[in-house]
């Protein structure tokens, strides 16, 4: 609905703003929503929709997001309830709501786009659920049952899996996901510091501090020389300011960071913790804003995902910074070999000198041969690596701190033999800058045992040389100790080496290293190369659990090589070690800190294991550890390989694999005996019974034992899985007083059980359902782990189809137990109960007594369910399943209520029993649909139909089977009976006519009178209207005139009967209390006046459209409105309108029977004979452009079909058409925009294809409505007028703003081609309005003259269906006077350049008399100036300089005063080749003028564009008067002058 309707004529239908309707008829321009009423077609806009479940309860689904849909109706929804917060004085939640109900809107819209990526409609899902969600709690709405953020069917899903959403309360979609990588998009956008000159160099560096405070540090700049880096300054941002923001933006933001300066260089290397603790005395704030800006951007997912999102970001030659270390997960392929250096500090002598050294460290990284490495050394990621590091340079300081951080991403296999030499040299300042080499340090990167230098700060020795020392021989200096550690390792030292130890100098660094292939472990080292030292591999195996965890996870795919390798080596002897290792890793995964390198394991397990052999070995210690199970030693080691058991089975089935891949299948027989003899130690140790013993490891099998069914369904099938788990179940205990701890472990394997994919297979449910309904049998009737119990029924419920557990639950369920877990099993088990289930349950009971018994118990537990609060209140979609269900169940059960306690076995109590819960359900509030909303109301009438119509059916049915026994419940169910009739439900009353009837009836037969009937009923009836109970139908519920239903109304059935005038006359009474009672409402009264005929009829074929097997009233309402079209010569609108049916039909050979005028024939042929009819209709439109694609479609069918001379006609009318584009004239149409004003009628737009002056068509709309009265002005009405009793036309033309933008802008297209596009398919028009603003000109009244411009967007594009449509939206601008005269001449321009293309190629002396009007206009008939008053108030100097901001404008209106003259020349030279020679007179009159115009306006332009002259050139300014009023002056502008 676009457009509210009060619904204020006969049998209209109330419209609101935002409702959906379905619409299943059109009649006369109105459209009926079904039997609810009708209201008129523009008031919607139609929506793509699927019709399910046709029939009575057929649902109409749109065609969007089931989200969007949500949105919108609980937007709707929420708008009611939102107002009557204000009203309440609720202002908080008022202001709240506001705020999330535009939050919802703009996040639909969002949606609604399509822009998004799948990563992004998620998240935005996420967050309108949440707002969704906390709106509905807020406002006390039912809760919405949610998966993956979008609402449940409750049909789909089983009521225990339903109970779970709700009982959860996961409102949020998912409780836990897996963390999401985070990356920092930086941009640098500028660095401005004025008293910076030179090159500088900026660093960006994360930090993470100990106080959890995330800071982007930045920078570090020099040199203030060429020869070497010098620190400048340091700017700060703290993260944690500003990751919200960054967070929940989708682009890039802006910050400014200032720079400051050290005070003391001795502080650089701390100088941003000092900002960051804000120590401002060592440090000195910028005095202006100068620094840097910098661009932040939070993106989320792996670097796929981000580079595949962000594409534009990646083009632009982004660097990618990796984390110092490692990322959470490391997956196989991931390598990486990078050594972080800090070049910390060094201590250094001052060397004779007075003043300390400026020193310079400079750091090669060399091979083993002595051969520097080339671009190894990287200072930050964005830079090519370099060769030679050098560091910046602290002024005077023997001890200076660097704290520099640089990468060598050395290759792996340079790696050993590699070693760093670090260089030192005195930079002074005097000797030209010169740098003299006073010493030396190094370090190797490898020790000697293979581990990598160690994750720590090292002090290293420094060696003295000179300027004039080389190190082209290195193995003189690789020979002394470069540490402490190295010179204990080394004691003897030649004393006459070249290179002297510098005692009292030191170099310390510190490393860090992030590598896949290199460790620091010896331990680890050893085991990846067991192959160096084969006696040490028992010891080395002994070792591995010593190794931390962070290594082993590192390089898990090499250990694991490793392991399997040396069981192939040696299976005897160090099987039992390898399995113990293999056991160890996998229970380190089960690590929380660890959890997530499972599936890197798992990956292993798929892409690199090899172990084709391994299977045997492992099955076979496995077995060993079970057999072993019942000794008192050795249980530490049994109870890790239970715990590793889905791990050690992942290894053995597709080591298997491998074999069985590798051997085609040998040894299969093997393999089987083997898993049956495994089973058999499994089933032995499941058995054990422990006393006084804590049975851990037993657990620890039970809580493995579910995982490994997946890998067991790969070798076996799923019977067979199923017996082998079977067998392992069925050995656990019977008993339930093990020891509650184990019956908890016991419980939940069956529960995982019962999860896992196995149990999902029907065959093995046979086989395990038995074993597993055993077990929580067994609890059930010892009331132990209950909570347990029904966790697994809910999860037995969730996924079986057939009930095959009915006769094992149906006497365990505790019915009186009322957690809600055992109340949706029940429900779930009735819900998937057919006849043949329950006639097999009623056949089960012995006796007349136990089948009471259950019938009394169970209609106890459904008034229960409908009273007692199970489910809360906002649980609606649980409440109406339950509905469900109890409906359904009783319908079920009656059949036995009347076979077993009637005649004379009559009882009281179960009828009685059944009556009160009939009466019940049918008053449930969650049932009453009248008080919902109607999107909500449609929601459930859609799925469930009502409820109460159903039951009131059963109950009716059940009182005609009562006979003789009627008379019972006399009159203790009148009371209950009429508070169904006061359900505000035409058909629940009409079926409960009959019982009142009875009641009278049987009374009469017993008393001779139905006193007590009808004191109770009065009573009654007065009791529950005064509770508010009843509508204004209520007072026909026993009048003679039927509502409907099958059933004679209560007056007609008393009229047959002997008594019948006490009993109309009792009616009489109970009517006129009832009117007494009742308040109700007058009809709707039609006081709007008729839309047209044909409006009418396009509401009707809508209607039709969407109406169940109403297709044929559909085609039928489109051929009527074609025939009005083609009565009224709407040839257009007559094609448009044919062309509905036309897309109704395919290219089918299905034959169609004969239809109106067309005969039988195939579907083929009709679509053809209609596509010619449409494009005949077009052609007659003049609306070629809109047949040529239909041509195109037949010509692609004849050519499939080979039918070349259908083809070649077709051709022949396409080419004709565009022929007809070029050659023929077309006259623009011209649109108005109607008001209907004083009786709140809508808006709508009338075109005119033929020509039709305003006049007259205002002329035409007052004779339609005689009594209405025009509106003189186009401006808004006040609200006199609006809120009028009188009727006000409102009528002015409007100029269609066209929306094929591409083709109007491509300068080759002719203008006949333009202007069909300027006119058609167009949904925006435009309407102006001239006014004055400031102080008014008297002399140049265009200086003031602005424009009001108003833009009508409609609901459908004209040319349509109809020849009007709604104004959708309006949009009102201010354009100013230079604005304005720019369009009136680019608009003369156009109109000229149109008019010379449509005579151009006209032949000779024949009528162009709009092109001589339109010449003349231009030359002759300036009208108050024309563009003289333009030049004069906009080409003036002092305009000009006081309008800088117009000088483009200013440009453009001189370029179009120019391009006039060139379109006036072209002008006159076509007239002059067409005139009539008794119209040369005029000719001449018009060539007299142009030569000195043309002369004029060029010497005036050539002026204006120097500015050196005041003259404005000499125009001829003829004007026959001036004009007073704006509106005047602007009309005529169209008429004009160039010179």
């Amino acid at each position: 609905v676009v457009c509210s309707f009060r619904g204020s004529v006969s049998h209209g239908l109330t419209l609101e703003l935002g409702e959906t309707v379905h619409i299943l008829e059109k009649c006369e321009g109105k459209s009926f929503s079904g039997s609810i009423g009708i209201f008129p077609a523009g008031y919607v806009h139609l929506k793509k929709a699927v019709v399910t479940n046709r029939g009575q309860y057929e649902t109409v689904v749109p065609l969007e997001d089931p989200i969007i849909t949500e949105v919108t109706s609980t937007l709707q929804e929420w708008s009611v309830l939102w107002k009557q917060l204000y009203v309440k004085h609720k202002v908080d939640l008022f202001y709240k709501l506001r705020h999330v109900m535009s939050e919802l809107i703009d996040l639909r819209r969002q949606l609604l786009s399509g822009h998004l990526t799948q990563d992004q409609v998620r998240e935005v899902k996420r967050h309108i659920t949440v707002r969704l969600d906390w709106g509905n709690e807020h406002l006390g709405l039912d809760l919405v049952p949610r998966k993956e953020f979008e609402m449940v069917d409750a049909d789909q899903i089983s009521v225990s899996d339903l109970y779970k959403m709700d009982g959860g309360r996961q409102r949020h979609g998912d409780s836990c996901r897996m963390p999401v990588p985070h990356h920092l998009f930086v941009n640098l956008k500028s660095f401005t510091y004025n008293t910076i000159g030179e090159d500088t160099d900026i660093f960006f560096s994360l930090y993470d501090l100990r106080e959890g405070r995330m800071l982007l540090n930045d920078s570090k700049k020099g040199p203030p020389q060429v020869q070497y880096r010098r620190p400048y300054g340091c700017a700060v941002l703290a993260m944690s300011d500003v990751l919200q923001t960054i967070s929940e933006l989708k682009e890039e933001k802006d910050f400014v960071l200032k720079v400051y300066t050290c005070n003391n260089e001795n502080e650089w290397y701390q100088i941003h913790e000092n900002i960051i603790r804000k120590s401002s005395t060592k440090y000195t704030a910028p005095s202006t804003n100068y620094g840097l800006i910098i661009s932040l951007q939070l993106l989320r997912g792996d670097m796929e995902q981000v580079r595949r999102e962000n594409p534009i970001i990646f083009n632009r030659g982004v660097a990618i910074t990796r984390k110092l270390g490692f990322p959470d997960v490391i997956m196989p392929g991931d390598i990486r070999n990078d050594l972080y250096l800090t070049l910390e500090r060094g201590d250094f002598e001052r060397g004779g000198k007075s003043v300390q050294k400026n020193i310079e460290v400079t750091m090669y990284v060399l091979y083993a041969d002595g051969e520097i490495l080339k671009e190894c050394i990287s200072l930050g990621s964005g830079e090519h690596n370099i060769s030679e590091y050098r560091s910046f340079v602290l002024y005077h300081n023997n001890s200076p701190r660097w704290s520099e951080v640089i990468k060598l991403p050395i290759p792996i296999e340079r790696f050993r033999g590699s070693h760093l030499r670090f260089e030192f040299r005195h930079c002074s300042t005097k000797d030209k800058g010169e740098k003299k080499l006073f010493g030396f340090a190094f370090t190797p990167l490898m020790r000697e045992d293979g581990t990598t230098l160690s994750d720590e700060s090292h002090e290293l020795y420094i060696y003295k040389c000179d300027e004039n020392t080389t190190f082209s021989n290195h193995a003189l200096y690789l020979g002394l100790p470069c540490c402490k550690d190295d010179f204990n390792g080394c004691p003897n030292i030649p004393s006459s080496l070249i290179f002297q130890r510098s005692t009292k100098e030191t170099l310390w660094i510190a490393t860090q290293l992030s590598s896949t292939k290199l460790t620091q472990n010896v331990d680890l080292l050893a085991l990846l190369k067991w192959k160096a030292h084969p006696d040490r591999v028992m010891d080395i195996l002994g070792r591995l659990r010593h190794v931390c965890g962070e290594e082993i996870v590192k390089f898990l795919q090499d250990i694991l090589d490793t392991l399997f390798s040396i069981l192939d080596d040696n299976t005897d002897k160090y099987g039992p070690l390898v399995f113990q290792s293999l056991v160890f890793i996998i229970n380190l995964l089960r690590d929380s800190k660890f959890y997530h390198f499972r599936p890197v394991m798992d990956t292993y397990i798929q892409k690199h294991f090899a172990g084709a052999l391994a299977y045997k070995e492992l099955i076979r210690c496995l077995k060993w550890y079970m057999d072993r199970s019942a000794e008192v030693v050795r249980q530490d080691h049994i109870q890790e390989a239970m715990r590793a058991l889905e791990y050690l089975f992942k290894f053995i089935i597709q080591s298997r694999i491998l074999y069985s891949r590798a051997t085609c299948g040998m040894e299969e027989d093997q393999f089987r005996a083997s898993i049956q003899e495994l089973f058999q130690s499994i089933r032995f140790v499941v058995n054990l019974s422990f006393s006084g013993l804590s049975p851990y490891f037993q657990a620890a099998l039970l809580n493995s034992f579910p995982a490994i069914f997946d890998e067991l369904l790969q070798m076996f099938t799923v019977q067979e899985v199923a017996e082998f788990v079977r067998g392992t179940l069925g050995s656990m205990p019977s008993t339930v007083h093990i020891g509650q701890s184990m019956d908890v472990v016991k419980l939940q394997s069956i529960a995982r059980t019962v999860d896992s994919r196995l149990f999902s297979f029907p065959e093995s449910r046979r086989i395990l359902l038995p074993v597993v309904l055993h077990h929580i049998h067994l609890h059930l009737r010892q009331q132990k782990e209950l909570l347990i119990c029904s966790g697994i029924l809910s999860s037995i419920f969730s996924i079986i189809k057939s009930s095959s557990l009915i006769y094992w639950l149906t006497r365990t369920c505790p019915l009186s137990d009322w957690q809600g877990e055992y109340v949706s099993c029940l429900l779930s088990l009735l819900r998937q109960m057919s006849d043949i289930h329950f006639q097999h349950l009623l056949d089960n009971f012995q006796s007349k007594e136990e089948l009471k018994e259950f019938l009394l118990k169970i209609f106890c537990v459904f008034r229960n369910l409908m009273k007692l609060s199970i489910f809360p209140r906002d649980w609606n979609v649980m409440r109406l399943l339950t509905s469900n269900i109890i409906v359904s169940t009783t319908q079920y059960l009656s059949p036995a209520l009347h076979k077993s306690f009637t005649d004379a076995d009559f009882d009281f109590k179960v009828w009685n029993s059944y009556f009160s819960l009939a009466v019940l359900f049918i008053n449930q509030p969650s049932l009453q649909l009248e008080t919902l909303t109607p999107a909500k109301r449609k929601k459930v009438f859609d799925k469930y139909g009502d409820m109460r119509v159903m039951m009131a059916y059963e109950l009716f049915s059940m009182w005609q089977n009562l006979g003789e026994n009627k008379i019972h419940f006399i009159p203790g169910m009148i009371g209950p009976f009429l508070g169904v009739t006061l359900v505000p439900q035409n058909e629940v009353r009409n079926i409960m006519i009959p019982i009142f009837h009875d009641m009278m009836d049987w009374e009469q037969r017993k008393n001779g009178n139905f006193k007590q009937v009808e004191a109770e009923l009065i009573d009654k009836l007065d009791s529950l209207v005064s509770e508010g109970k009843g509508d204004e139908n209520y007072r026909e519920l026993f009048s003679l005139t039927q509502l409907f239903g099958p059933y004679p109304s209560l007056l007609e059935k008393i009229e047959q009967e002997t008594w019948r005038e006490t009993g109309v006359s009792f009616v009489t009474s109970v009517t006129r209390l009832m009117e007494r009672l009742l308040d109700y409402r007058d009809c709707m009264k039609g006081d709007e006046t008729e839309n047209k005929k044909i409006g009418c009829t396009v509401n009707l074929l809508n209607f039709y459209k969407s109406e169940i097997n109403k297709e044929e009233m559909y085609i039928r309402y489109i051929h009527k409105l074609c025939d009005m079209h083609l009565q009224a010569e709407n040839y257009t609108e007559a094609a448009f309108t044919l062309l509905l049916y036309w897309e109704l039909l395919h290219w089918e050979e299905r034959p169609l029977r004969e239809f109106l005028h067309y005969p039988a024939q195939s579907e083929w042929h009709r679509k053809e004979g209609l596509c010619r009819k449409v494009i005949h209709y077009f052609n007659k439109g003049k609306c070629w452009e809109y047949g040529i694609p239909l041509c195109r479609e037949l010509a692609f069918q004849y050519e499939s079909l080979y039918d070349y001379q259908s083809l070649s006609w077709i051709r022949k009318m396409e080419a004709a058409y565009y022929d007809n584009i070029m050659e023929q004239q077309r006259l623009e149409p011209e649109f108005f925009r109607v008001g209907f004003y004083g009786r709140k009628f809508p808006f709508f737009l009338r075109v005119r294809h033929d020509y039709e002056r305003l006049e007259a068509f205002q002329q035409r709309m007052l004779g339609e409505f005689p009594q209405a009265i025009a509106m003189q002005h186009p401006n808004q009405p006040d609200e006199g007028i609006l809120q009028g009793d009188a009727q006000y036309l409102q009528i002015y033309a409007v100029t269609p703003v066209s929306e094929n933008s591409d083709v109007l802008q491509m300068d080759r297209v002719p203008d006949r081609i333009k202007s069909f596009y300027r006119v058609n398919n167009v949904r925006r028009f435009r309407y102006d309005r001239p006014f004055h603003k400031g102080p008014k000109d008297k002399d140049n009244e265009f200086k003031s003259l602005w424009i009001e411009r108003t833009t009508l967007i409609l609901t459908h594009p004209l040319p349509g269906i109809s020849r009007w449509f709604e104004v959708d939206k309006r949009e009102l601008v201010e354009v100013s006077p230079l604005e304005n005269a720019i369009y009136v001449v680019e608009n003369k321009n156009q109109e000229l350049r149109t008019l010379i293309s449509q005579y151009q190629h006209k032949q000779l002396h024949g009528n162009i008399n709009l092109l001589s009007m339109c010449l003349n206009g231009v030359i002759d008939a300036a009208v108050n100036g024309g563009i003289a008053r333009y030049q004069e108030a906009f080409f003036d100097k002092e305009y000009i300089s006081s309008h800088p901001e117009d000088t483009e404008k200013i440009t453009q209106l001189k370029d179009l005063m120019q391009e006039q003259v060139h379109v006036l020349g072209v002008g006159l030279a076509v007239h002059e080749k067409l005139v009539h020679p008794e119209m040369r007179p005029l000719h001449k009159k018009l060539i007299d003028h142009p030569l000195n115009v043309l002369g004029s306006v060029r010497h005036s332009s050539s002026s204006l564009s120097s500015h050196t002259s005041s003259e404005t050139g000499n125009l001829l300014i003829l004007t026959d008067s001036m004009m007073e009023h704006p509106e005047d002056l602007y009309r005529m502008q169209v008429s004009y002058m160039r010179s």
